[in-house]
């Protein structure tokens, strides 16, 4: 069972783990248990309380910490860390969506500095043509929900869970999720919002990796990496049951009380 440490340490482990990286030195191995003949060395930079053994830092550590250090790692200026994240995706052939007729591929639009981010399920017919989310009849409607929170769209960042159209508008499938979702998660590391609307039910079960409906995740605040995130409808979804915008806006109203508009 793995084990659980504090923040602090953590974070200490994450970063003495990245400085090794920087070094060049990628591989890590286990051991022996300290004996009295040979003591387990400091960590540094540690607080004495918090030292441990190499195998315990190694439990400790997430799997990311040992991966590559991203292209965009030192990178300040959020306008230049995006690019730089556009440019490692490329003309990406990552999953077969690349095969099934789309026509570009979707990154995401708005405000580097974004306090709010939506981020939706995948790109229609009007995104991929365009290459901007939420530019059709469900774009227009988002845009208008932004306005009514006394933003524009200009304010916010908005972005999906992947970024090319499945075919025939389809619910993107898992595997391609995992695949393009990873890319995402680097943007909102980027933008650094201080909340995020997941819109519809793909974007919310992906993003909290939780199978439940919509009723079950509207009404509450959820701890994304630090980020507050709040579940509303797609607004697609809306266009198809005008009934529900009384309860899309109760969950936008949420999200200005915790911005302050």
């Amino acid at each position: 069972m793995p084990r659980t440490f504090d923040p602090q340490l953590r974070r200490a482990l994450a970063e003495r783990i990245r400085f090794y990286n920087e070094l060049g030195i990628h591989d890590f191995y286990q051991r022996e248990p300290a004996t009295a003949r040979s003591p387990v060395p400091d960590i540094p930079d540690l607080q004495p309380e918090q030292q441990m053994p190499p195998t315990m830092a190694m439990a400790a550590a997430e799997e990311d910490l040992f991966a590559p250090l991203k292209p965009e790692a030192g990178v300040t200026d959020p306008i230049k860390a995006l690019r730089t994240i556009r440019e490692d995706l490329g003309d990406c052939t990552r999953c077969r969506l690349h095969k099934q007729g789309r026509k570009q591929i979707v990154f995401g639009v708005g405000n580097p500095k974004a306090d709010l981010m939506f981020i939706g399920e995948a790109p229609g017919a009007d995104e991929d043509e365009q290459g901007e989310p939420f530019v059709g009849r469900a774009g227009q409607l988002l845009n208008n929900m932004i306005k009514a929170m006394s933003l524009r769209r200009e304010d916010v960042y908005i972005a999906n869970i992947i970024k090319c159209r499945p075919p025939g508008n389809r619910t993107p499938e898992r595997d391609e999720c995992e695949t393009c979702s990873p890319f995402l998660m680097r943007q909102i590391a980027v933008i650094k919002p201080k909340v995020i609307v997941a819109l519809g039910a793909v974007a919310a079960k992906t993003l909290l990796a939780l199978n439940a409906p919509m009723a079950e995740l509207r009404g509450r605040w959820y701890d994304f990496r630090g980020t507050k995130l709040a579940v509303t409808y797609h607004p697609a979804f809306l266009l198809r049951d005008p009934r529900q915008k009384k309860e899309a806006w109760k969950d936008l109203q949420r999200v200005m009380k915790e911005l302050g508009l």
